[in-house]
């Protein structure tokens, strides 16, 4: 984890972003990237009839100075020191001034061991789906989406989902760094919410053998959907990180008939790290 991006706009979750990068850079001693970004073209450009071309409010204008701007003022203020040449201690950058378009995320993020991101929401305010799923599919990186409000501290009493598929295999592996600091990782399953494959108990085992503090068990859904089961355990277990595999069915599936990602992504009350 010593490289996070941090993609940058104006939403209701920006502040508890930031605060959770700095977190994590700390624990960490990584680097914080800031990056400008807006919606890629085709989702800011309509035809109207009567004017021909119309570019929306959101794309309009060059807000990359004021995002950057607010990001490195929040750095400055949590004592974080901008990036130099061999400094191998938390700290940060802004290289590309001119900002990007939401599918620069996917490209540009391979070369970042993290991308943290604010959970989408429905309202004008809150962060937007297209940075994450272009995160999520197109950079092959985890993410770490953060509720509204700023985490104190997470990583220390940890959920991970587990339901047998290539996505939470995948996921495992990446979060491992944040899984050996780890004070306790509870491998969860939820019956009937898996895909044939190893089973929670022979996971935890997995991760018992590479220095983590796991244990496993598995509980019955009693009428609920698998996304509300495991965030009704998440809290009541007092955890502070969700460790999730994402859309293990389809984006048009889960969009169409839902799913345990999409239930979370619409839910979370505390951070998840995720992968695909």
């Amino acid at each position: 984890m010593k490289s996070i991006l941090v993609p940058i706009e104006d939403h209701d979750s920006i502040t508890a972003v930031l605060e959770a990068a700095v977190l994590l850079a700390r624990e960490f001693d990584s680097y914080i990237e800031g990056l400008a970004v807006h919606p890629s073209i085709g989702a800011s450009v309509t035809i109207e009839p009567l004017s021909g071309i119309s570019i929306s409010a959101e794309y309009k204008g060059d807000s990359s100075n004021v995002a950057q701007a607010r990001f490195e003022a929040f750095m400055r203020k949590r004592g974080v020191p901008r990036s130099e040449p061999g400094l191998a201690v938390c700290s940060y950058g802004w290289p590309n001034p001119d900002g990007a378009d939401d599918n620069f995320i996917g490209n540009y993020g391979r070369v970042f061991d993290l991308i943290i991101l604010g959970r989408p929401g429905g309202e004008a305010t809150n962060p937007r789906m297209a940075p994450l799923e272009a995160a999520l599919f197109e950079a092959g990186r985890p993410v770490l989406v953060i509720p509204s409000t700023a985490p104190k501290h997470f990583g220390h009493n940890i959920l991970l989902s587990w339901n047998g598929s290539t996505e939470q295999a995948r996921t495992n592996t990446f979060a491992l760094p944040i899984l050996r600091r780890a004070d306790r990782v509870i491998v969860l399953t939820v019956e009937g919410g898996t895909t044939p494959g190893s089973t929670g108990e022979q996971a935890a085992v997995q991760l018992v053998r590479n220095g983590i503090k796991a244990s496993a068990f598995t509980v019955k859904p009693e009428g609920r959907a698998t996304g509300e089961v495991i965030l009704r355990q998440a809290a009541s277990l007092g955890c502070d990180l969700l460790v999730k595999g994402a859309y293990t069915q389809s984006r048009v599936r889960q969009l169409i008939f839902g799913g345990a990602t999409r239930h979370i992504l619409d839910n979370a009350t505390l951070p998840v790290f995720m992968a695909h």
